[in-house]
């Protein structure tokens, strides 16, 4: 049985909503820490982050492990996969929805079968599977 492995981050948050601020960390890595605020997230970014932007990494990273394993089932490992996640965010609202965009460089698959590995590792990735009130859409392509 796979030993269950806690990732940790966190958030100090000084101020109300509109006018504080904060810095949220990768606890568990200790590799970043980035500063974060309600403007970030409703308005236009200016050299803070989101949940919404660190969101849509978490979630380019798990789908592209997810989609590379798949492949490899498949006998056809990938050379290279680039992925990317958008993640739209209104206020009010929340998060509406999450757009994955993936381009690979793999030998011997068709684009057919590309695409279809590719649905598959978007609905079996945990991200996914942890953001399934959320609509997620998909843009595959070989390069």
């Amino acid at each position: 049985m796979p030993r269950p492995i806690v990732s940790k981050g966190s958030t100090t948050w000084k101020g109300d909503l509109f006018s504080g601020s904060g810095r949220s960390s990768l606890e568990t890595s200790g590799v970043a820490s980035f500063d974060v605020n309600w403007k970030s997230r409703a308005e236009e970014a200016g050299g803070t982050t989101s949940p919404e932007e660190l969101i849509a990494a978490a979630h380019a990273t798990c789908f592209a492990m997810q989609f590379s394993n798949e492949l490899a089932k498949n006998d056809t490992p990938p050379t290279e996969l680039r992925s990317s996640a958008e993640a739209t965010f209104v206020a009010g609202e929340g998060i509406t929805g999450i757009h994955l965009t993936v381009e690979g460089e793999v030998e011997g698959i068709s684009a057919e079968d590309f695409q279809r590995i590719a649905e598959s590792a978007k609905g079996n990735c945990p991200v996914s599977q942890a953001l399934k009130g959320t609509e997620i859409t998909l843009t595959a392509s070989l390069a």
